[in-house]
């Protein structure tokens, strides 16, 4: 089961750049928002995220869910629009020094978001003057939740990456890949070579195939060396320590091995390699 605070900061990841499109869809002038995390009488709302209003007094509001409008919407699972928050009567109070005095907000709408099937935050759009939330804005409202919902399991089910080797295992790891790549182009069995470049495309992080009928270019070995240094994020001077010789050298390397590669910049170097099927 997925960690609920991981949801959540699924759920923040996603939510700013959409409540911009759901200002931009809708019209309404004021959109916030936050997510959701269980709490022991339902769903509590924290509000993260502001666009369009006076002042930071919604920020880090707290909403309990069937308190005010967010929470009602949060409690019943649908969309909860009123046209006149202040004198509403389907709703508890709770926020109308907030959102009253402070924000003056009138006809405000509260979209729950869900993430298979529970409610991770809610979604707000308001006005400050007489004009009313109208069936359009609730239907491109809908929309975006939707969206965010999708945009969430998403996020989610996007594996995590694997960690890169720490500093004291860098170096000995590139070395272990380049020695696999050693060992594949002087294999005289071309099944073995095939495989022993597979796993080496691999463990390096690639998943494509080096480029057909490319002939790999000669790099001597000081210079895959450097190159191997600089694919786990070593600067110059670095290098230099690593390998005993001076940061100039170093240069001179590298300088070499991009002409060799045909390459302006070292990062371009790394990827050219990695294709070449020399690092």
């Amino acid at each position: 089961m997925i960690e609920d605070d991981t949801i959540a900061r699924a759920v923040e990841t996603v939510l700013p750049r959409r409540l911009g499109e759901l200002q931009r869809l809708t019209g309404l002038p004021v959109v916030f928002g936050g997510a959701a995390r269980s709490a022991q009488y339902g769903p509590l709302l924290t509000i993260s995220h502001l666009r369009g209003t006076l002042s930071d007094s919604l920020r880090l509001l707290s909403v309990i869910s069937g308190r005010g409008l967010g929470g009602a919407a949060m409690a019943r699972m649908t969309p909860c629009r009123v046209h006149d928050y202040a004198s509403t009567s389907g709703i508890t109070h709770d926020y109308d020094h907030v959102v009253v005095e402070h924000e003056r907000l009138t006809s405000i709408l509260a979209y729950p978001l869900l993430v298979h099937g529970t409610v991770r935050g809610v979604m707000y759009g308001a006005v400050r003057d007489d004009g009313r939330i109208g069936d359009t804005a609730l239907r491109n409202a809908d929309a975006v939740a939707s969206t965010i919902s999708r945009d969430v399991v998403s996020l989610l089910d996007r594996p995590a990456p694997a960690p890169p080797p720490g500093p004291s295992d860098s170096a000995s790891y590139t070395s272990a890949l380049g020695e696999l790549a050693d060992i594949a182009r002087t294999t005289a069995d071309p099944a073995l070579r095939a495989a022993l470049a597979r796993i080496h495309r691999r463990l390096s992080g690639r998943t494509g195939t080096p480029r057909p009928g490319a002939d790999a270019p000669s790099l001597a070995p000081r210079e895959l060396e450097a190159l191997r240094l600089v694919a786990v994020g070593s600067t110059n001077a670095e290098i230099a320590a690593r390998l005993g010789i001076t940061v100039d050298t170093v240069k001179a390397y590298l300088h070499t091995t991009m002409r060799k590669l045909d390459v302006r910049n070292r990062t371009r170097a790394v990827v050219v390699a990695r294709e070449a099927g020399i690092l």
